[in-house]
């Protein structure tokens, strides 16, 4: 599966694309299949979000988890301050960075 992602222009959020929008939440991604070029071209043009780019991650029962570490750090937000990381729904997600 492949997700996109990027940063929200407005607030430099973390972003990934939910079928419909941009949501901060990876656990809204889906699998952009083979619009993901036209997807990020068209939602960078717009301004909505700032350097997207495609991502492989694997669907589990909590949602897509990104497949590569720099991915699951961004999607969880500081790890120098885990009292400001998004809650994900995964329990287990704080362990994907360890």
């Amino acid at each position: 599966m492949k997700i996109l992602t990027g940063n929200d222009l407005k607030s430099g959020a973390v972003v990934w694309w939910d079928g419909e929008g941009w949501s901060v939440h990876l656990a809204d991604a889906v699998d952009a299949g083979d619009e993901g070029e036209a997807i990020m071209a068209r939602e960078e043009a717009a301004r909505r979000v700032n350097v997207p780019y495609a991502i492989a991650a694997e669907l589990t029962a909590d949602g897509p988890r990104p497949a590569h570490i720099k991915d699951r750090v961004r999607a969880l937000g500081p790890t120098v301050r885990p009292d400001l990381t998004l809650k994900p729904k995964d329990p287990a997600a704080l362990d994907w960075v360890i």
